[in-house]
C-alpha cells in the first residue's frame, strides 16, 4: 500500500487498526514503525479476579508458594 505524503503527514486506513485504540510511531532508521498499544498495563490485571485456594496468608507468603523459599 502507499499513500500520499501531505504537509500534514498521512492517514493510515482504518481497516488496518482494527480493534486498535493507540498506536506508537517510531522511527528506526528509514523505517516508520506503527506498533499497536495495550490500553492497559497488565501488571495492573492482577488480582482482579482472586482465587480462593484455602491459604490464610497466600498474599504475605506468595514468595514461599511459589518458590519454595521463606
Amino acid at each position: 500500500m502507499k499513500a500520499k505524503v501531505t504537509k500534514y503527514g498521512i492517514v493510515i486506513p482504518k481497516d488496518l487498526l482494527e480493534g486498535v485504540n493507540e498506536v506508537e510511531i517510531r522511527k528506526d532508521d528509514n523505517l516508520i514503525v506503527v506498533i499497536p498499544t495495550t490500553k492497559s498495563d497488565p501488571i495492573l490485571e492482577l488480582g482482579k479476579h482472586p482465587v480462593a485456594c484455602g491459604i490464610s496468608d497466600a498474599s504475605k507468603s506468595h514468595d514461599k508458594y511459589i518458590y519454595g523459599s521463606d
